[in-house]
This record gives C-alpha cells, structure tokens and sequence, in this order.
C-alpha cells in the first residue's frame, strides 16, 4: 500500500520541476495554471530564483503547507483554489505576528512530553508568553514556537531536561502556535467559502493525524492546522497502521523521507522532484511482484 506525501514551506529551492516541466506537457499545464490562477509567473519563480504514471496511493498526507498539495491530489481542492488559498495564509499569517515578535526553534535529542514540560515551565513562569510544540516531527525531533522570548528560554530549559541541541530557525513567523490564531480567524471564512469535494482518497490530517473522507472536515482540518502542531509522527504512525508499507515523497529534496525513515525504517521510501528521481521511483513500483 504507498501514501503520496507532500512537504511544507522550507522544501522549496530554485529550480525545482523544470525538468519536469520541460519532459512532461501535464506538468507544463500545471505551472501555466498557477501562473494564470496568481497573475504572476510562478513557473519562473521556480526555474529561475505529480502524481506518478501507473501508480496509485492508497493515502495521502502533507507536512504543514503540503497539507493542501495532499488535498489537490486527493481532489479535494481545485489547483487554482488550493494556491490563491495558500498565498493569502502566507500573508496573514505572517501579518498575525510582527517580525521578530516570534520565532521558533527545532529541539533534538529529547521526547515530546518533555519538550512539552519544557515549553510549559517557561510559561507558567512568564504569564503571557507564548511557547509550545509546533512541529512534532519524529522521535527526537520536535520544533517549538511563540514568542522569540520565550522560546529562546524553552530552547534552554529543553537543554537543561537532556536536549541534545536547541537550534534556533530562520523562519519569517512562529507558525503552529496559539499566535496565529488571527491567521485561523481570517482564513477560515475564505477555506469555507471554497467549492470542495470529498477526497478521492484519505488525507491523514496533521492537526489529529485522522484520515478525512468528506470535505468539511478536510476544511475544518485545514483550519485547525493554522495554529495548532503539526503532528507529523503522529501522521506517519497511523498510515502504516492502516497499511501503508510506501511513501512517495512529491516535491523538492528528502525532508519527509527523512523524517518517515527515523520513525520507521521498516517502511520503504522514494522522493520525486525531477524525471531521474520519478523514473528510479516508477522502476521500482512498477515492478512486478
């Protein structure tokens, strides 16, 4: 069984699918649609400054951002609704919270519940600061936002608790914390106002790690996910408890793979983001059994 996985902001590099692009006339389509959806070229952005053939998932998920490239897959959402929609998230969510009000930071080397305690003695010593797990990536792995404060202090109670590294992120917002809540408020008429369908297969949703059949609650998902963890282990836990034994990574670089290969290394894994990467990956699916 494969799940297609899709990652989030930060994936992305110069040049990523003109390869693509170039070889495939669907993927070409696909850009000049963006371009047409946006009013701006995105496909020189990309080149400058997919679903597979003969493949099928069972399952669909994204990390944060990749969220609504999972949905767009599943047909959950149009392509040109799916990026308006995330262009304006991108805008309110970084108008939620001045720059450098906020920050975050990765925590590596100790478990989610102490990271937890860590985030939760900063504080309930400094009423009115925000800190929590936003990202709740893999074992050993967890990323905290809020206030830059707060989080620089959470990032040393974390180490004083047996963190290895607290490392701080070049990120323009603390994203996945109770900061963004007026991102949430002002994009949820817009996610709701959308033409949706039900998904043509389970999105495994990052804010409970549910998979979602139906529509409304892939919106409400999306909605929730705006300021709450991204809980990413959580996610690739339940789809290989539902059978998924394959995860084909849909975008720029080996982020997820990475990610999927330390919660689980008896899952196989492949990444497609140019034709090499997409005919290794298709060689071996395609194989018969």
């Amino acid at each position: 069984m494969i799940a297609f996985v899709f990652p989030g902001q930060g994936a992305q590099k110069v040049g990523m699918g003109k390869s693509l692009a170039e070889r495939f006339p669907e993927c070409r389509q696909a850009f000049d649609e963006a371009d047409a959806a946006l009013g701006e070229a995105l496909g020189s952005l990309c080149f400058e400054g997919p679903d597979s053939r003969g493949v099928r998932a069972s399952f669909t998920a994204g990390h944060s951002l990749g969220e609504y490239s999972a949905h767009v897959a599943a047909g959950t959402l149009s392509f040109a609704d799916a990026l308006r929609t995330v262009r304006a998230r991108g805008r309110y969510m970084q108008e939620a919270v001045p720059l450098g009000v906020g920050a975050m930071a990765a925590i590596l080397g100790l478990d989610d519940d102490a990271v937890a305690r860590a985030c939760a003695e900063v504080t309930a010593q400094h009423p009115g600061r925000i800190v929590t797990p936003a990202n709740l990536n893999a074992p050993g792995q967890v990323v905290i936002a809020g206030h830059a404060d707060a989080v620089q202090l959470a990032g040393e109670r974390a180490k004083a608790l047996g963190a290895r590294r607290a490392v701080a992120l070049a990120v323009s917002a603390p994203f996945h914390c109770a900061l963004m809540k007026p991102a949430e408020d002002r994009l949820a008429p817009e996610l709701r106002a959308l033409s949706v369908s039900n998904p043509r297969l389970p999105v495994v949703a990052n804010v409970d790690a549910e998979p979602k059949r139906d529509g409304a609650s892939a919106v409400d998902a999306l909605i929730r996910q705006v300021s709450s963890p991204v809980r990413w282990e959580a996610v690739v836990r339940r789809l290989i408890a539902d059978g998924v034994t394959t995860f084909v990574e849909l975008g720029p670089g080996k982020v997820l793979s990475g990610l999927i290969k330390q919660i689980d290394r008896g899952v196989a894994f492949f990444n497609i983001e140019d034709e090499a990467s997409m005919e290794k990956a298709l060689t071996a699916l395609e194989r018969p059994a």
